[in-house]
């Protein structure tokens, strides 16, 4: 589950992605575990959830560059692009409404298609969360 975002934006509408990921370590007890991994260039959290094992990221990037650490990671945690879930802003969404989206393109955000791009594949699913227009 990656929280796309602009990492040294944080508490930004447009790095609201990786709020999501906090609150949803919070919420799995895992939000002490925490740790860099240079490798992938994110922090990275494991979880465990209903059964399924969870890896949380945040890329250490700016959005436009998130896929690559997104790719680094599933290729380090031998994952595919169905796989992977992907959290991020939504223009077109009301502040506080989500959607899922699976697979598709990128609708404009760079993110997105930055994560496309790395792994060569739309297929990741996408929780779209909403942050309205200014």
């Amino acid at each position: 589950v990656a929280g796309l975002g602009n990492y040294g934006l944080r508490g930004t509408r447009h790095s609201v992605g990786m709020a999501v990921l906090d609150r949803l370590a919070r919420q799995l007890a895992v939000a002490e575990g925490w740790r860099v991994d240079k490798q992938c260039c994110a922090d990275v959290a494991l979880a465990t959830a209903h059964g399924l094992e969870l890896v949380l990221l945040k890329p250490r990037r700016f959005m436009n560059l998130n896929g690559l650490s997104v790719a680094s990671a599933a290729e380090i945690y031998n994952l595919t692009p169905k796989d992977i879930y992907l959290v991020h802003d939504d223009l077109d969404k009301a502040l506080g409404k989500v959607a899922i989206k699976l697979g598709g393109s990128a609708r404009g955000h760079n993110g997105v298609q930055s994560c496309i791009s790395a792994l060569q594949s739309n297929e990741m699913t996408r929780l779209r969360v909403g942050i309205g227009r200014p």
